[in-house]
């Protein structure tokens, strides 16, 4: 099926994507507007721990496209992606259909990376989807019942121990989830939680080493330790196998086994097979395999075509893969795009960096604001939440308002030096989300308040 060549194609469904499409069609674009994704659903992933362990539900953190896109003019497709051809300037189908384009948005993310490590593909549960999650609480479920059942100690250990590959925020993340709710699930059951066991197994000798939230490291690593279970770590520690019943790894050139019934795989990612194949020569792409794009978000050798997110790497600049960039440049593609449909020239994009956000266990986060400061525990958690529901994509007819407040309360305003107080509930009424950010502020205000009389 031969669509008209007067038409933007956007090749992948995530944050770069989606707010793509949906910034087009609050802009009214001149052109139409087609979504390819494999998938049925939008996966929010930063809540998807919140969705795996029961604190939201599924049309929170995985609604529809089809409901995301409602009204908006924009045609999704649901199907995979077989080929792109940026010579004839078509994308194929599985399904044998193909669309030609006169602008197309690369936007495929990134997939698990398993590093070559013997097993992994085929024995780690990755964490990626609303598949993986839902993959992994059968499995763990099903892992708590048996053990509660045998009597062989081994056996049972072996169900009730949980490893988590990968020291990155991810890993932080899933580690700190599990040791909350995972003694929950099994003293439901009646087990004894004290058996229970969830070991992060970290390359390097720090976490988050090298990595955005780096500066939340030693709040991370205290909170870890606060948990339902202790958590593990096991540093220094390269995984060389990943067997149904065991991981192998290497510490200090010495091969140990940790026997385990669920391995899960958080230790990096890797460029997709699609952009791997694309016709662009190794030295317009970066060292890791993303494509080169210019300040506008266009590729070097095919100005028609713009990619952002976990696929490409903006020349001469170093920016995270994280959500806040990945929606900032899908608004700022959406801006080029209409540009070049009125016969403007694309401006550079631009993308803020507002701070970082990182789970660390049911109710509890940490929160690095605007680099300037940091709040833990219960606060951060509904700053965390509330910050991300107002990020969540709605129905278009929702869009324009939710964008432009969270763009002009949040993103445009700077904090005044002064009291550090002041600055932690400005900070947190922006970023609350109403409701939220005024309970937060109750909160630390009394504390402040508390803090003041001790003195």
């Amino acid at each position: 099926m031969n669509s008209p060549v007067y038409q933007t194609v956007i090749v992948g469904g995530g944050f770069t994507g989606l707010f793509t499409a949906l910034h087009l069609a609050h802009e009214s674009y001149p052109r139409s507007v087609i979504l390819i994704d494999q998938n049925e659903r939008f996966c929010f992933k930063p809540l998807l721990y919140e969705y795996f362990d029961g604190e939201m539900d599924s049309f929170q953190v995985v609604p529809k496209f089809a409901e995301l896109l409602q009204g908006s003019g924009v045609i999704f497709v649901q199907d995979t992606v077989k080929s792109i051809d940026l010579h004839q300037r078509q994308v194929k189908l599985v399904s044998e259909n193909s669309y030609q384009y006169s602008n197309l948005v690369l936007a495929l993310g990134s997939v698990t990376g398993y590093h070559h490590v013997t097993g992994a593909k085929e024995n780690a549960f990755p964490f990626w989807t609303q598949a993986d999650a839902i993959a992994l609480d059968k499995h763990l479920r099903r892992c708590l019942h048996t053990a509660l059942q045998t009597e062989d100690r081994e056996q049972r250990q072996k169900l009730l121990t949980v490893v988590v590959v990968g020291g990155g925020p991810s890993g932080i993340e899933m580690a700190a989830t599990l040791a909350d709710f995972l003694p929950n699930w099994y003293a439901a059951l009646g087990g004894n939680t004290t058996e229970i066991r969830v070991i992060l197994l970290n390359h390097g000798q720090e976490i988050l080493e090298g990595d955005i939230n780096d500066l939340l490291r030693q709040i991370a690593e205290q909170e870890l330790q606060k948990r339902a279970v202790k958590i593990e770590i096991l540093r220094g520690a390269e995984a060389t196998a990943v067997y149904p019943h065991a991981i192998e790894y290497k510490h200090t050139d010495v091969v140990k086994t940790v026997p385990t019934a669920t391995t899960i795989w958080t230790a990096g990612t890797s460029t997709h097979p699609l952009i791997q194949d694309l016709q662009i020569p190794p030295e317009h792409r970066d060292h890791h395999g993303r494509l080169l794009v210019t300040p506008t978000m266009q590729l070097l050798d095919f100005p028609e075509v713009f990619a952002g997110g976990d696929c490409a790497a903006v020349q001469n600049t170093s920016l995270p893969p994280t959500a806040q960039v990945a929606y900032q440049q899908g608004a700022n593609i959406a801006r080029n795009l209409k540009a070049i449909a009125l016969g403007d020239d694309p401006q550079p994009a631009k993308v803020n960096i507002r701070g970082t956000l990182l789970k660390l266990g049911v109710n509890d986060a940490a929160a690095n604001l605007f680099n300037l400061f940091e709040v833990t525990g219960e606060p951060a958690h509904l700053i965390r939440q509330g910050t991300y529901l107002t990020l969540l994509p709605t129905p278009i007819h929702d869009f324009k308002a939710a964008t432009e407040w969270l763009d002009e309360e949040i993103f445009h305003h700077h904090l005044a030096p002064g009291d550090v107080g002041k600055k932690v509930v400005q900070a947190v009424e922006l970023a609350g989300a109403g409701v939220v950010g005024i309970l937060v502020a109750r909160k630390l205000l009394k504390r402040l308040g508390d803090e003041d009389k001790e003195k």
